[in-house]
């Protein structure tokens, strides 16, 4: 698998303009290759900033594709946690059997860029999409499209949509299975197992296998939390063997499951399953979906995901997970002893999985925060930088400060143009490249 690399390269011939923040006046006019020519250095950009760590970056795509292939599994990482068809293709580059994507549109966006195996982490029940699908699997015999279905009602709703498909095209579709007070997915196995008896009869549909989202089920590591998702990945288990049993795949399947969160207990309740030459039946492939981990953070996925320093998962001389992003925002205003107001806000930094964590004050005279320096809140573009004490040197205005931060998805979505630095701990980083996103 992998993408159109010449339409990837040509992202770097799009010019500059001040509709891409935080770059200076300076770049405008030039195209991203000609500034990164100028071999910029972090500090001449505007604050504030979102960084990625190219090191970071490199190590987490080698951690990840080890562990995956140790444990068994395929890797198809999400792409909507980045929608950069740059680390796409590195995650492509390092062994991802293929991308997950999230809707049609999405889709649409990764096959502009050459993807050729898809998995829709959801239901394609919209006309328009569903007639693109179809019009792309008849142009090209190569391509590989997945989608999900968790009612019959949705079954039939895809068999609407493409009535006027060209002959012969038939849409890949998993049972996607899930549980009570989850998110979407067949509550039960008997809603299941209706689910594929009608894309099994479908002459539109060809039932691909079965899948779902354990992360919707649990948002920690309590022993009540594993449990309930351990129990999840097991009726997943059962629901394919249950298929395999009654002979409804055509001739391979899929198994899928997995985010960021718990990809050791995916391993450890399917990787038994895949079993790609059908030495024990049908083919089948266990595809692990985790998308996060090629950024990784200082906050949630840090203290929820097993491949992090100390984590269960890790083996042997394996290297965790490690922080790719970073906020750099500047100190504007010390209206009031204890407090400091940085110039990010909720339009730049990511906030639904935990506020951002200060790290450090930024640049060649750099030094640690106080001791229990706290961000207590955001603004629309300013951050509440709460400091122990009154000491006005601490974060004197106009200083930077680096910023740690929880949930890549929601870091990404608010750049369109992402700096790639050389070092988050250089006492000057230099930008070595920069990421485009799709949103």
């Amino acid at each position: 698998m992998a993408l159109d690399n010449d339409v990837v390269a040509a992202l770097h011939d799009r010019e500059l303009s001040a509709q891409h923040k935080s770059l200076p006046p300076a770049a405008w006019g030039l195209t991203v290759r000609e500034y990164l020519a100028t071999a910029p250095y972090l500090d001449q950009l505007q604050t504030p900033v979102l960084t990625v760590d190219r090191a970071a970056v490199d190590s987490n795509l080698a951690v990840m594709a080890e562990w995956a292939a140790a444990a068994g599994v395929r890797l198809a990482p999400h792409g909507k946690t980045t929608m950069s068809p740059q680390l796409w293709g590195e995650q492509l580059g390092t062994g991802s059997w293929g991308i997950t994507l999230a809707t049609g549109w999405q889709s649409q966006v990764g096959r502009s860029f050459g993807l050729n195996r898809i998995l829709l982490a959801n239901a394609l029940v919209d006309p328009v999409g569903l007639h693109w699908v179809a019009e792309e699997l008849a142009r090209d015999p190569e391509f590989e499209f997945y989608s999900w279905a968790d009612g019959v009602d949705t079954v039939r709703a895809m068999e609407r949509g493409l009535e006027s498909a060209p002959a012969g095209v038939r849409l890949s579709v998993l049972v996607e299975l899930g549980g009570p007070h989850g998110r979407t997915g067949a509550r039960t196995l008997t809603e299941a197992h209706e689910v594929a008896e009608a894309i099994h009869a479908s002459d539109r549909l060809i039932l691909a296998g079965v899948g779902g989202y354990e992360g919707a089920l649990a948002h920690d590591r309590t022993p009540e939390g594993l449990a309930a998702v351990r129990h999840y990945l097991d009726e997943l288990g059962v629901l394919h063997k249950e298929l395999v049993a009654q002979s409804y795949y055509e001739d391979r399947a899929l198994i899928t499951a997995g985010g960021s969160a718990y990809p050791d207990l995916v391993v450890e309740r399917l990787a038994g399953l895949a079993d790609e030459q059908g030495a024990h039946g049908i083919p089948t492939t266990v595809v692990l979906r985790s998308g996060a981990y090629v950024i990784h953070d200082d906050g949630f996925y840090s203290g929820i995901s097993p491949l992090t320093a100390g984590g269960a998962s890790l083996t042997g001389d394996a290297r965790p997970l490690r922080s790719a992003m970073h906020g750099w925002a500047r100190s504007v205003s010390r209206p009031e002893p204890g407090l400091a107001l940085l110039d990010a806000g909720k339009r730049d930094l990511p906030f639904d999985e935990g506020l951002p964590v200060p790290q450090m004050i930024a640049g060649p005279a750099g030094k640690p925060l106080p001791e229990g320096a706290t961000v207590s809140a955001l603004n629309d573009q300013h951050t509440f930088l709460r400091l122990p004490g009154d000491d006005a040197d601490a974060v004197p205005v106009g200083a930077v400060v680096r910023l740690g931060l929880s949930h890549p998805c929601t870091a990404f979505d608010k750049w369109r143009l992402i700096p790639v630095i050389d070092d988050a701990e250089a006492e000057r980083p230099r930008v070595v490249d920069f990421l485009h996103t799709f949103f």
